[in-house]
Order: C-alpha cells, then structure tokens, then sequence
C-alpha cells in the first residue's frame, strides 16, 4: 500500500467515543444479542467526521481503540483489512479478517468489529443502493449458474432484503487485488475530474478479481441464515425495470412475464423489499441522478428523459429519495470536479 495513503488513513483512524457519537448521530435501536443493543443506520453515508454524505460511495478509516456495537444498516459495505487483522461478528458467527482479506457485507446483516489497536488499518466501503447498476450486476452474474460466486456476490450487493449475509474473500495478498484497492482509495481522497466514474471501474475489477481468485482457491467463507440467494429470476425482473422505466406499468410487465398483475406485484415485494412503483421511482431517480452528474441537459429535460410528466412530480420524489432538490444534487456533486 502507498505510504502516503496509509499516512493520510492512519490521520482518519484516530480514537472515537461511541458516547458522543451515539448522542451526535442519535440511532434507534431494534433488538439485543446477548444483552448487547443492536443500533440501526439507515439512508444516509457518512464521512470520516460522520457528516452526511451524499454521494453515492463514502469510504471511512475505522477508529482504532474504539468501541463499535451491533448495528444494522440499509447498504452495503465492503470492509478490507489494509494492515494488522480483526475480529468480526454476526449473531451467529465470529470471523478473523486478515491483512489484504475482502469482506462484503450485505445490507440488514446484524454485526460488529471489535476494537482494532493502533498498528491496525480497516476501511469501510459503504455503497447505496445505486452504486452498481443492474447492468453492472448483470455483467458480473452472465452465463454462471444460481449458486455460482458471481451470484452469490450480486445476492449481496443487490440490497435485497437477505439479513445476515456476507461474502469474506481470503485473497492471499494477491498484488493486483492490493493495487486496485489502492487506486480506489486514492481516486477517492484525490477526488479529481472523473474520479467517480473510475472508483466505479475500479469497484467492478475488485469484484471481477476476487472471483477470480475465489474461483481458482475455493477460499470463500458465505453466511445467508439459511436464504435462499442467486436467484436469477430477481434479476431478470429487476433488469426488465431498468431497462424500460421510462414508460412501465406493472400491467405491461405482468405480460412480458407471463404473470398476473397482482402476483407480479407481491412477487417484486417479495423478492426485493419494494413494491413495483418504489422500483421504478428508485430507478428513475438513479438515472436522473447521472444526468445531473455527468451532463448539462436542464431539470425540466431531465425530468422528461426519465419518464415524468411534469417537473414538479420530478422534484417531489427526487427529494424524498435523494434528500436534497435536483439542482443542490447537481450543485453538490459538482465540487467534486472542478
């Protein structure tokens, strides 16, 4: 690793008070495993400081000597061990993460990391729920079988409602696996022109890497509690919804599927958490979002583009899901580049 990276994370792992961080954040709890609370995160990334982030990718040392409890949330995280090693936990299971290790860990899984000493470094890649497309999925899963590991890893990044999943990667401090990871953080704290649009790459290689390594060592530890994962019909639905949100109805897609609306319907909740008009509201709002980002066409074409009728439905659900209006998205991301 660089060592002017690993200087600049070893700054953002300085020791946290929980107690504060607790009181700052104020999280509800939602249960107790063996008298331990369990606290729930949910929507919002955070910075190193635990200011709101609204970017799609946040990446965070872990603080060293510090006390992390149970706690839940609606994203995905990938925890890779840059230096030292340490212990994870789910209800059911205690795990020890080694140096260059990868663990994914999959949104609603209950877990902790206990305290990790000074000569440790742990980051956390938190990703929402648009951080990958179904595209991206889609390319990762193409031509390999339900229980593959290219399946088993769309299971967990996917966000769909699988509690208690997560995919640890043994890599054997694979060099091309360390660089990658390198660059990512890098791109990420540089954050020059472009650097979203490369994290992004560079996330899919990691991926692509790792299960290329998994599939040539076998060296994959999986917990689903017992779920029920890669089930490529998810899939299909979902990639329907991307591909044709602009103008659906649950009615057109009963029959592209040979379903009934109503069991269409219950089948979407189901399978992903959502029911149909949160998915497609969902993708809308993710492609709005890259337009915001990555072009100058105005809201109200946006708006349009996106399947809306007019901009105030436009505006009302992108704020609901984005948290902020089309133009402080747009205001927002755009710091970045200059």
């Amino acid at each position: 690793m660089n060592k002017e990276i690993l200087d600049l994370l070893r700054q953002n792992s300085r020791q946290q008070n929980w107690e504060e961080i607790n009181k700052k954040l104020n999280p509800i709890t939602v249960g107790h495993v063996n008298g331990e609370m369990i606290y729930q995160f949910f929507e919002t990334l955070y910075d190193q400081s635990f200011k709101e982030n609204k970017q799609m990718i946040s990446i965070t040392t872990q603080s060293i000597n510090s006390y992390i409890p149970y706690h839940i949330h609606n994203y995905v995280v990938i925890t890779v061990v840059l230096a030292g090693q340490c212990i994870f936990h789910t209800p059911n299971e205690t795990l020890k993460v080694n140096q260059d290790d990868v663990l994914i860990i999959g949104s609603h899984t209950i877990y902790k990391i206990d305290e990790i000493p000074e000569d440790t470094i742990l980051i956390n890649i938190s990703l929402k729920r648009a951080a990958f497309s179904l595209y991206d999925f889609d390319f990762l899963t193409h031509n390999q079988e339900p229980q593959s590991v290219p399946s088993l890893i769309f299971s967990t990044l996917s966000n769909e409602n699988i509690h208690g999943a997560f995919n640890l990667f043994r890599t054997h401090h694979d060099t091309q696996v360390i660089t990658i990871i390198n660059d990512i953080i890098k791109e990420y704290f540089d954050h020059k022109s472009y650097s979203n649009q490369l994290i992004h790459l560079k996330l899919l290689e990691l991926l692509v890497r790792l299960i290329r390594i998994t599939s040539e060592t076998r060296d994959l530890q999986i917990q689903r509690n017992n779920q029920k994962v890669g089930e490529i019909d998810t899939l299909s639905l979902a990639l329907y919804i991307e591909k044709n949100y602009k103008d659906i109805s649950l009615a057109k897609m009963a029959k592209h599927f040979g379903f009934n609306p109503d069991y269409l319907s219950a089948l979407l909740k189901k399978k992903t958490g959502y029911s149909f008009v949160k998915l497609v509201q969902l993708q809308r709002v993710n492609i709005a979002a890259e337009y915001l980002s990555f072009t100058n066409m105005s809201i109200e074409t946006i708006a349009n583009e996106v399947g809306y009728k007019g901009t105030p439905y436009f505006y009302r659900f992108f704020k609901k899901y984005m948290g902020i209006s089309p133009q402080q998205y747009r205001n927002y991301i755009g710091k970045g580049d200059n």
